[in-house]
Formats: C-alpha cells, structure tokens, sequence
C-alpha cells in the first residue's frame, strides 16, 4: 500500500453512506504457527494444497461469493510467493472482487500485522467501515451479507458492539477433549438474550479435576448465562474499524484470542463488547493443524462445502468429474485396468495408476506416477511425486516432487516435505516429519510465532541437495534424501493428537483407563455441558441444568459419535471406546448403548439418499452389515437385544415412520446378522401377545416371521430327540 498514512480506520454512522461503503474483508495469510513445519519452511501454509486447490483459493472464493468486494492480503513469510500466485491467478482481475497485498517483514503475530494494516492505509486504500476478519486457511460457504447487517444494526444501538464471532456446534470427543478439527476444548459463556460473549476459554480445561473456573462478577451482572463447550470457535469475526485501533492502541494484543478477546472482556473501563453468531446448516472451519487438515479435505470430498467441491470450478481451478462412490477423477488419468480405486478419493491430472494399486480415502495431485501393487489409504499425495512398485502409505502426507522407492513403507502420520527421498524397502516411523532441510537449532515454543526466516531461496536449492544427499546416504536409507527430524521435548503428545492419522488404540485405551482410574478415586462432577446457569438475590447457583441424566441428550451424544465413526472410517474397537466413555459419563446400561446405536444407524439409513422402500430397505441391511459388530458390543445378553427391537418400534411409531413397512425385513436382517437371537424375539412377541390391538401393528407385521421361527425350533427340537434316541 501506498506511505501516505492515515491516523485511523474512518467510521461512519450515517447508515445512507454506509451502505455505499465496499464490503470489506481482511485475509491473513499468515498462520503464525509452526504447526505445519517442516512443510510451511519451503511454502507457505496458504498455498499447500487442500484437495489439489490452494487454501488461500477456498477463502478467496468464498468472500466473493459472500458478496466482499475488497479483500487486504496481509503477507509476511514466504510474501513473495503469496504476491506471486496472486498475480497470475484469476483473481488479479476478477471482476467482483479487488484483491490488495499488504507485505510486511516484521510482524510476528496477528496483533504485530492488524497494527501494521491500521498505519499503512491511506486515502484511497483503507477500511472504510466494518469488515470481515479471516485466515487465509479458512473454508467456508456461510453467507456473510445478514451477518454483517445483524452486526451494523446491533452498533447503531450499541457503539460498544466492536465485534461478532462466528461459532458452530462441535462435540468434542470426551476421551480426548479435542473438536473433530484437532483443537482443544472450547468453553465461552453468553447471554441467551443478547448473545454477547461474557467468557473464552480456549486454553485446555482442568478436566482432570472436572472442572471449570468462572469469575464471580460474571453471575452477578448477568441474571442468566449459557455456558458451552460445545462449540467450534470459526475464527471469523465481523469488526468495526474500533478493533484496528485498538490494537494500534495495546501492543501487549498479539493473539487474536488469546489476547485481544481476553482482554475486551474483562476491559471495565473502555466497556467495549462482543457478540457470537451460530450458525446451523452452514459450512465453516479453519484448517488449523494436521488433523484438522486430514478433517476438512473429508468434508470437501463429502460435499459439506458445496458449491467449493472439486467438480466445480472456482478460483481458477480444474474440476475433475464426480463419479459412483464419491471418487473424482481427472479426464486424463491413466489407471490400469487392475488397480482399484476405493471411494471418497480424488485422483488429479495426468496422473498414471499401475497395476494392481489400491488406493482409498485418498487425495492424489497432479503428475503422479505409481507403480504396481502400491496401497495408498488414507494419504495425501500432492503434486509430481513418484511411488515404485510395492509401496504401502497409510494416513500419511507426501509433499510435491517426492519419490518413494520400491518396497518402501510409510506408516500411519508421516510428512514427506518437498523433494525428499524414501529409500528402498525403507520403513518410515510413525509420526516421522522429513524434510531436506535440516530441523532449526531452536523450535519456537509461543504458539503465534511463524518460521519467517531469510530461506526464501530454499526451495531453489532443494534440488541439488537431494542429489547430494542421495549420493552420499542418508537418514531414510543408502538410496534416500532427507532428514528425520526430533519430536521435540514434551511435544510427543501433540504428535498423535495433530496428525492425519487416526488416534491410536493404545492411546485411547491409555486416556480411558485414566479416566477410569479417576472415577475410582473421586466422585465429583464433570466439565458441565452446554446449560444454563442462573443467580438468584441470595447466592450464586452454579448448578447447570446437567442433560447426563436425560436419555435423549445420551442419544444425541451416540449419534455424533457414530457418524464421526461413519465419515472418519474409525474401526469398531475405536468406536466401543467412545461410546464406552459416553455410558460411563451418563451413568448408563448396555441397553441404552444398544437402543441409542441402533436409532443411531436407522436414522442413518433414513437421512441417506432413497427413492423408494427398497432402497431404503438396502440402506438400512447395508449399515447393519457393516456396524454389527458396534451394535454387537452391547447387545450380548437377551434384555439387550429386546431393547433394541423396542427402540425399532418407538422409531416406526413416531421418529422414522418410513421404516414401518419394512419392520419385519429389517428384524429379520438383524437375526441373520446375529444382532438379536430368537430367545429375544420370542420374548418380545410374547410381551406384545396381552398388549392392546393398537400396539400389535409390528408383531402382526412378524406373524410370518414369528412363525417361522417357531417351526424351525420345533424342528431342531424332534431332530435332538431322534439323536438321543
């Protein structure tokens, strides 16, 4: 931007002129994080591809769509690819949309880069009025324009509303208290009226204590707050031009959370506030880490971000075709007539697939060649790499320009960074980041600063060091190139936790069995969840309307878990641990697991695509195919399995009345998958013989079936008595 400096953001009340005003936004494109190192040394984390589309495109797109019509790019490492992209991509001249770079070399955090911005505007380059604040590793599809109003609207009675924060519903798992996106637990209280933000806390909860610290002032100013820990933080936020200034005015506001929300809310003397928007249907997240990486490309090949899917263009890039079982494929793939390519994968172009090969759940760049019998599962192969023949890579991330030779294995969570090569019959450990560059001397611990270091030139040199590596060995065999580096001290933990790969199963059963452990030693309440707390004259009542005893909060809870288990592709053995957690959380019997697993599965069979009964009827024999084994776990005994057909009944009845015609098919299912034994069955129509007609409908249904059972009984029975004979 241009040196002409401006003493602040220029704000206007008069709602004529601001509805002139640019709709404005402010994309960061810098994380300031390590989290993605050593990858993000050679490029930035904007421009790593999320299923083959540059993050920065995914933000872009959207804000455009949303109706922003000036977005300011602030860049600090690697600016000079940021700028560059920039500059030959489609949004140079974009017709709906002016794009800005903002470069900066000093900033070290958020807070260093908004003050930065606030200085550097100037007449004819500067926030106008209130804008939209986002990373530039976002994706979303939300739209913006009632927000913005609901935000301008809610200033014009309040000129101390300075801010709106997006949030979305996001259950964390209670073993290890992270989102699905691979971050820790958020707690915030609001007020259920007015929904502004009164506590943030994003730091990690005592959980082993069971539980959470709120300052006293806060019940006694507020006669009634909504506490969450349920929910997802967006890190969108709608700002007025005071949030600028503000941080112009504190230098201590480095983290946007961290600091700056903090500090607002507990600020008595500038009394400035801010809001929180949920939104329901619509799509939002931050690709924070590796997890979360892993998270949101399953969602894009899902279809939870449409339109920005990869069989529509946006943002310049090229759409590949949608085919049966959610597998997209450029025109030009080569793919031998022997491989085969398993559902939810992305296959880019000009890419050559040998023979034999089994590729599942995976993204695969452009320009790849892969030999013969090659698994990939699970892996994110970006751009121009070569995998030789006999290759194994499961949940692991290969960076562009790779070469994985023969017989080489990649274990669950690697990160190949750019060019490095896998040797021969090469066993990468677990969890291994590589890089041909060597790890720095001192890892930044402050979670805000990004390795903004003078390499820009690394990339460039990158290949005449694989060259010499690979002639004199190296880490990853006598044929190979790269450096392993270290698990730093005491991050051992995040590894497992940020990866791509799937949680372990002996850290699962090591955080549920100290979970157990603890139970055994005390007995107070856990983290409370979402609830309302209320004061009264007297006293302070921090007693949250605790749902642990309600059933239906039970079900719900099991129905998140089970489609977390349904997209993730997370084994039985893991999924019993999570439901296993949950029962012991609310106090309850196998019974209720099985009941609320099962309505879990037909609900999914209901809400999956079907024209008519039979498809539903497909849908439905399908899921318990392939989840009777979870459904199993809880249903060993005769009680257990009664209680899932009484739940089949309450769902035709009331829930899911499209399943009634099929109750007799689907239970019938259900004895062939060993689900529910005859003694159950039997008891269940015995039970229902003294009912009331009207509550017969489903054992008149099974007449047949019932009947059946029956004779084939007696027909074990007389071929018994002949043997004894």
């Amino acid at each position: 931007m241009g040196a002409q400096k401006k003493g602040g953001a220029r704000v206007s009340d008069d709602s004529e002129e601001q509805s002139r005003q640019r709709l404005q936004a402010i994309l960061l494109a810098d994380s300031f994080t390590t989290k993605f190192r050593p990858v993000t040394l050679e490029r930035p984390k904007v421009l790593l591809p999320l299923v083959n589309v540059p993050m920065i495109d995914y933000t872009l797109a959207w804000l455009e769509s949303a109706g922003i019509e000036e977005v300011f790019v602030f860049c600090c490492a690697h600016s000079t690819q940021i700028i560059d992209y920039l500059e030959t991509s489609e949004w140079r001249t974009h017709p709906n949309l002016v794009v800005r770079t903002i470069e900066s070399h000093k900033s070290i955090s958020a807070g260093d880069a908004l003050r930065y911005i606030y200085e550097q505007q100037t007449e004819t380059s500067q926030i106008q009025g209130d804008f939209v604040l986002v990373s530039g590793d976002t994706v979303s599809n939300m739209p913006l324009a009632d927000l913005i109003q609901e935000h301008r609207e809610r200033k014009k009675k309040d000129e101390k509303a300075i801010m709106t924060m997006v949030i979305k519903k996001s259950k964390p798992s209670l073993i290890t208290h992270q989102s699905r996106l691979g971050t820790d637990q958020l707690f915030i209280a609001v007020d259920p009226l007015t929904k502004q933000l009164l506590h943030y806390e994003e730091d990690k909860v005592e959980h082993a204590r069971g539980s959470v610290c709120l300052d006293k002032s806060l019940m006694e100013s507020n006669p009634s707050v909504l506490l969450y820990n349920d929910m997802q933080d967006c890190y969108i936020d709608i700002c007025s031009p005071e949030v600028l200034s503000l941080f112009e005015d504190n230098f201590d506001y480095q983290h946007l959370r961290r600091h700056f929300v903090k500090g607002v809310l507990v600020d008595d003397i500038m009394g400035y506030k801010i809001f929180t928007h949920e939104i329901g249907s619509s799509y939002a997240a931050r690709v924070d880490n590796f997890r979360s990486y892993d998270t949101v490309s399953k969602d894009i090949i899902q279809r939870w971000t449409y339109p920005y899917v990869p069989d529509i263009n946006f943002g310049g890039n090229r759409p590949v075709k949608l085919g049966r079982e959610g597998i997209y494929r450029a025109c030009d793939v080569v793919q031998s007539r022997s491989a085969d390519v398993g559902a939810s994968t992305v296959v880019g172009y000009g890419t050559k697939i040998g023979n034999g090969d089994r590729i599942l759940n995976s993204v695969i760049g452009s320009g790849c060649i892969i030999g013969s019998n090659v698994v990939i599962e699970g892996s994110y192969i970006w751009n121009n790499v070569t995998i030789e023949d006999g290759c194994e890579i499961r949940n692991a991330i290969v960076c562009d320009g790779v070469r994985i030779r023969a017989g080489a294995v990649l274990e669950p969570g690697v990160v190949l960074s750019f060019k490095v090569v896998v040797g021969r019959d090469f066993v990468v450990p677990a969890y291994s980041k590589v890089s041909l560059l060597q790890q720095p001397m001192k890892e930044d611990s402050d979670e805000e600063l990004e390795y903004a270091d003078s390499s820009s030139g690394a990339a460039d040199r990158l290949s005449g060091l694989s060259l010499e590596m690979e002639s004199k060995g190296s880490e990853l065999g006598p044929d190979g190139a790269g450096y392993i580096w270290e698990v730093c001290e005491g991050a051992h933990d995040e590894e497992w936790k940020h990866s791509v790969a799937p949680i372990p199963e002996d850290k699962l059963a090591e955080i549920t069995q100290a979970m157990d452990d603890y139970d055994d030693m005390e007995d107070e309440s856990v983290v409370p969840t979402s609830g309302e707390l209320k004061s009264d004259a007297d006293s302070i009542n921090t007693d949250v309307n605790d749902p642990g005893d309600d059933y239906g909060y039970f079900e719900k809870e099991v129905e998140g878990t089970f489609l977390r288990a349904v997209e993730e592709g997370i084994k039985v053995e893991l999924g019993v641990l999570e439901i296993n957690s949950l029962r012991l959380s609310y106090n309850m019997e196998s019974a209720d697991c099985a009941g609320a697993i099962f309505y879990s599965m037909m609900k999914l069979a209901v809400d999956t695509p079907h024209s008519s009964g039979s498809e539903l009827y497909k849908n439905a024999a399908s899921i318990i195919a392939k989840w009777k084994g979870l459904l199993g776990f809880y249903v060993k005994q005769t009680d257990e399995q009664i209680e899932v057909i009484m739940k089949f009944e309450e769902m035709c009845q009331e829930t899911a009345k499209e399943l009634g015609p099929l109750f007799a098919q689907i239970l019938h299912v259900l004895y062939e998958k060993d689900v529910v034994q005859e003694d159950a069955i039997m008891r269940w129509a015995e039970e229902k013989a003294g009912a009331d007609e009207a509550d017969k409908v489903y054992l008149q249904q099974c007449e047949t079936f019932i009947q059946w059972l029956k004779e084939a009984s007696e027909e074990e029975d007389e071929d018994d008595d002949e043997e004894d004979d």
